[in-house]
This record gives C-alpha cells, sequence and structure tokens, in this order.
C-alpha cells in the first residue's frame, strides 16, 4: 500500500494572467488569478512477476494538487481496483522523477497562457501486486488513452490542431451592454432548473442577444453537446454567426468543443481555467468569464466587444 505523506507535493493550482476588465462600457487592464487545468495521464503496471506491463488507462482534466488520491479515487471508482491493498507503490511523474518537478504552466508579461514539461509530467503510475486479476470489463470501457511519455497544456493544444477545423478570421462582435442581459435571458429560458434547482445550461445568442438555442442538463459538457448536436442535425455548424452562454465555468473541454463548432465566442458565469484562456488565445475566440449584472473579465477578444 502507498505512503499517503510520500505525495505533499506543494500546490501549483493557479496562475495569474493579465485580462481586461469592464466595469459598465469601460475596460482596463487587471490581473486575474486562473485555476490551473492541466490534463493527468493514469497508468497501472500490472501481471505477475517477470512479465509485467504498463498500460495507459486514462487522461482526466483536473486542477494539479492530490495527483495520487485522485488517481487511486478515479481507479477504485471506474472498478478498475477493488481495495487500495492492491496497489504496491504509486509514482507522481516518471519513474525516473521525484515527486514535485517544476512549475508546468505560468502567464507571460503579455497575459500569454506558457505551458512546459521541464520536470515531472503528469503522469499517475500504480503498481498493482503480482497476484491482482484486474477487471477486464473496466479496462475494457472508452477511456481516452494516451501512448506519450506524459501530457501537459501544450500536448493538448496541439492535438487539438491537428483535429481543429480550417481557421477562419473571427468577424462576431457584440455590444458589452447586450452581454449583461444575457444571465437573465438564460435564467428566464431554463423550464427544468426552475424546477429543479439542479441543471447546468448552455445557450446561443446572436450579436443582438437574441437567444437561439438552449439546452440543460446534469454535466456541463453534454449540455454543449446538446447545443451543438441540434446545430448539426439543423446543418447549421460552423455557427460563426452566434455565441455560446455557459450556466457555469468555461474549461477546457468546453471551449474545445465550442471551437469545434467554429463558434466565435464564449461567455461564461463562473470563472475559466488556465487551459481554457490558453486554447482561447491559440484559436482566436473571444471569451468573456464572471459575467455578472455590471462587469466581467475579457481574457480574449476583447476589441470585439463593443463599448
Amino acid at each position: 500500500m502507498p505512503d499517503p505523506t510520500q505525495f505533499a507535493v506543494p500546490s501549483r493550482a493557479c496562475i495569474e494572467a493579465r485580462v481586461d476588465r469592464f466595469d459598465g462600457t469601460r475596460a482596463r487592464p487587471a490581473a486575474e488569478q486562473l485555476a490551473v487545468e492541466e490534463p493527468l495521464e493514469i497508468r497501472i503496471v500490472s501481471g505477475p512477476s517477470g512479465s509485467r506491463a504498463t498500460r495507459s488507462i486514462s487522461v482526466t482534466m483536473r486542477t494539479p494538487g492530490h495527483d495520487a488520491e485522485l488517481a487511486l479515487g478515479f481507479l477504485f471508482t471506474e472498478g478498475v481496483l477493488r481495495d487500495v491493498a492492491e496497489v504496491e507503490h504509486m509514482s507522481v511523474g516518471t519513474p525516473e522523477l521525484l515527486v514535485g518537478g517544476s512549475r508546468s504552466a505560468h502567464a507571460d508579461q503579455s497575459g500569454q497562457i506558457i505551458f512546459e514539461c521541464r520536470e515531472a509530467p503528469n503522469v499517475v503510475t500504480a503498481e498493482l501486486g503480482p497476484k491482482v486479476k484486474l477487471n477486464a470489463g473496466a479496462i475494457q470501457r472508452n477511456f481516452f488513452t494516451t501512448s506519450s511519455c506524459g501530457v501537459c497544456g501544450k500536448a493538448s493544444l496541439l492535438a487539438l490542431r491537428a483535429v481543429c477545423p480550417p481557421r477562419r478570421s473571427n468577424d462576431f462582435s457584440i455590444d458589452a451592454a447586450i452581454l449583461y442581459r444575457l444571465p437573465a435571458s438564460l435564467r428566464a429560458a431554463q423550464g427544468i432548473f426552475e424546477r429543479t434547482g439542479g441543471l447546468h445550461a448552455a445557450a446561443l445568442f446572436d450579436a443582438t442577444g437574441a437567444l437561439d438555442t438552449l439546452r440543460e442538463d446534469v454535466g456541463r459538457h453534454n449540455a454543449v453537446d446538446k447545443i451543438i448536436g441540434a446545430a448539426l442535425l439543423a446543418d447549421r455548424v460552423p455557427l460563426r454567426d452566434r455565441m455560446l452562454l455557459l450556466s457555469g465555468r468555461a474549461s477546457f473541454e468546453l471551449v474545445q468543443k465550442a471551437m469545434m463548432a467554429g463558434i466565435p465566442m464564449i461567455a461564461a458565469v463562473g470563472a475559466p481555467s488556465s487551459l481554457a484562456v490558453a486554447v482561447a488565445r491559440e484559436f482566436d475566440i473571444t471569451l468573456a468569464g464572471f459575467l455578472r449584472d455590471d462587469h466581467f473579465n475579457a481574457y480574449h477578444g476583447s476589441g470585439r466587444i463593443r463599448s
């Protein structure tokens, strides 16, 4: 069984980035803290002595910190492990690297998010006992796996470049005064939320603030998938003349989905993550967060928000 004290690593859960802060219709430069979002690859080593095999089980997006605990919880709740006693040893990073490593994300003077993998990449390896028999059904689930030696934000951006649609200029602009009205429009249209109080919402709006499509789901990523699926069924993709409003935070996954659908702007009631901002800047998607009645932050594309 692994020693819990082995994984007491320094926190690198947030970084600072420069934004344009809108108060009313006036913008000013400001510094904001972003929650770091990076991929974590979870591997297992298993098999009898003399024929051990390493396999990648999953890559999950997370905020760095308590990675060994996250990996153990994932392996247990997915049925790969039945008991923590099945784990003989755990390592954070590659076997050649010690726990800790250098900070793998920071922002430069312009606010650009920089990702590095100079020391320990984002990998957790669980070495199981030689007599442990794996649950074949759990292993064969459709987990997103990777064969790389490590994963980082830069690798995620490179992977997106390989599958993203052809890049076109972003011509979508909107008045700041219109943006302020959208959260109320979203809430007024959330029928199931009004009855349950437990759903996320995603909605498409045009540049005049008119509601186009709204979907709700217990999973924020599912709500966005429903939005995009509806547009695909209507043969409307790419959605270059619509913006996406999220009822919660903006994560890498949600910005990635919007990018694939050609959506030029995303506004979120909550905060974006560091990797969400990096994707928005890489693919020139206007990104606003903390959208309230009288203020919001523009993390990219503030020139397309008319004041």
